[in-house]
C-alpha cells in the first residue's frame, strides 16, 4: 500500500513537468523557422501542416520519455537484488484500451488532415501551364509549349508570379528526384514513368532547383535554378528562347544580345556549370568529377571538343565512365554559346 501511495504522489509533479516541457517544445517548434521562404501557394497549407504535426507530437514525444525516465528511476534495480524476479503484476485493462485507443484515433485524425491537405494542393487548375521537366546524370531540362505546340528547352526554370502550373516530370537514365524547397513539393523523376505535381508561385525571385535523390558521382552539382517572375517578363523571356530555337540568337552569356563570353559560360553560364565538374586552371576551376581539361584537351581541335560537348559520349576518358557528364548541352545552349566555348577551350588547348 505504501508502494501505490508513493507512486500516486508522484503522479501530480510528473503531470506539471510534463505539461510545462510540452509547451516550451511547442512554443520552440513554432518558432523555430525550419523552412526557406514560401513561394508558392501551396506552401502555406504544408507549413500549416506541418505546425499541426509538431504541436501534437511533442506533447506525445514528452509524455513516453516522461514515463521512460520515471520508470528507469523508480524501478531500478537496488543492491542486492541482482537474483531476484520482479513482483508478478496483472495489467490494467482500462489503461490498455486507452493507450490503444486514443494513439489510434489521432493517427486516423492526423492521416485524414493531411490526405485533405493532399487532396487540395493536387487539385487541377483552370489554365494552368505544363511543363516537362526532364533529368538526367546531372541536369534538369525544361519544356515548354511555344506557339504551335512546338517545345523549347531551358536549362533554367521560368515562371510566371499567380498562374498555376503543372510539372511532368520525367527521367532519362536513373532515379532523380525534383525539388524547389520554397515550393514545398518534390516528386521523383522515374525511368519509364511521368509522375507530376501542381503548384501555383506567389513570390517573385529566385529559389534553388535540386535534385533529391542520390542519382551518381554528379549527384552534388545537380542545380538550377527557378526564376518567377511576372506573367510580362515571363512572355519576354518564352519570346526570346522561342527566337532563340529558331535561330535568331536569345539568351546568351552577357546578356543584351552581346557575343557570348566562352569563359563566362564555362563557369557559369551552363548548367551545371563545366567548372563544377572539371579542373581547367584558366578559369580558376577545381572540379574532379570530370576529366582534367588541362590534360586531355592538349592537342584537341574544335571539332573533338564540341563534340564532346554536344555528344560527350562520343569518347570517354581513360579512368571515367559515359552517363558522367549531360547529353543535353547541344538543347539547352544556343549555336552561338556552343561555339564560343569551344573556341574558348580551343585557346586553352594551345596554350
Amino acid at each position: 500500500m505504501g508502494e501505490e501511495k508513493s507512486g500516486r504522489s508522484h503522479v501530480l509533479p510528473l503531470v506539471a513537468i510534463g505539461a510545462i516541457t510540452s509547451l516550451c517544445g511547442i512554443a520552440l517548434g513554432l518558432l523555430i523557422d525550419w523552412f526557406p521562404v514560401a513561394a508558392s501557394e501551396q506552401a502555406h497549407d504544408i507549413d500549416t501542416l506541418w505546425d499541426v504535426l509538431v504541436i501534437v507530437s511533442v506533447p506525445i514525444f514528452v509524455l513516453v520519455e516522461t514515463v521512460v525516465l520515471y520508470s528507469v528511476w523508480k524501478f531500478r534495480m537496488r543492491p542486492g537484488e541482482e537474483l531476484k524476479d520482479g513482483p508478478p503484476i496483472h495489467g490494467n485493462t482500462r489503461l490498455e484500451v486507452f493507450w490503444t485507443a486514443i494513439p489510434a484515433i489521432i493517427l486516423v485524425a492526423l492521416c485524414s488532415y493531411a490526405y485533405v491537405v493532399l487532396h487540395d494542393i493536387e487539385e487541377a487548375q483552370a489554365n494552368e501551364m505544363r511543363v516537362r521537366v526532364v533529368g538526367e546524370q546531372f541536369t534538369w531540362t525544361f519544356f515548354y509549349r511555344g506557339p504551335g505546340g512546338k517545345e523549347i528547352a531551358s536549362n533554367q526554370l521560368y515562371l510566371p508570379k499567380g498562374k498555376p502550373v503543372k510539372f511532368d516530370v520525367q527521367s532519362k537514365d536513373v532515379l532523380h528526384d525534383f525539388w524547389v524547397p520554397a515550393f514545398r513539393q518534390k516528386i521523383d523523376a522515374v525511368p519509364g514513368i511521368t509522375t507530376s505535381y501542381r503548384i501555383t508561385p506567389i513570390k517573385a525571385g529566385t529559389f534553388p532547383v535540386v535534385c533529391a535523390e542520390l542519382c551518381g558521382l554528379g549527384h552534388s552539382v545537380m542545380r538550377q535554378s527557378a526564376h518567377v517572375v511576372s506573367g510580362a517578363k515571363f512572355d519576354d523571356w518564352l519570346a526570346k528562347k522561342q527566337q532563340g530555337a529558331a535561330g535568331g540568337g536569345g539568351e546568351q552569356a552577357g546578356g543584351g544580345g552581346a557575343k557570348p563570353d566562352g569563359k563566362a559560360l564555362f563557369a557559369s553560364g551552363a548548367s551545371p556549370a563545366c567548372g563544377s565538374c572539371h579542373t581547367l586552371a584558366d578559369a580558376g576551376a577545381t572540379g574532379t568529377i570530370g576529366p582534367n581539361l588541362d590534360q586531355v584537351l592538349k592537342g584537341k581541335d574544335a571539332g573533338f571538343i564540341q563534340e564532346s560537348i554536344e555528344k560527350p559520349g562520343a569518347d570517354v576518358a581513360k579512368g571515367f565512365q559515359d552517363g558522367i557528364m549531360p547529353t543535353n548541352y547541344g538543347d539547352t545552349l544556343q549555336p552561338e554559346q556552343i561555339k564560343a566555348l569551344t573556341d574558348y577551350l580551343v585557346q586553352v588547348a594551345s596554350k
